[in-house]
């Protein structure tokens, strides 16, 4: 597990959400968009850290 690829995932989802809060607050439709994606894209670098955790424990089992 690379507690730096999760933190950075985190960081991107976090951005993501405020993204997102300030279109839906100023009506800036893309704002909304672009936020939504950077959530996804948070959602899937979190996925794979767990593919990479599962492969890991697999290998030293």
């Amino acid at each position: 597990m690379s507690l730096e690829n999760r933190a950075k995932a985190t960081a991107k989802n976090v951005e993501g959400k405020i993204q997102e809060s300030v279109g839906e607050l100023t009506g800036n439709t893309k704002d909304q968009v672009e936020g939504k994606a950077k959530q996804v894209e948070a959602k899937v670098r979190h996925a794979a850290e767990d593919v990479k955790d599962e492969i890991k424990n697999t290998i030293d089992e």
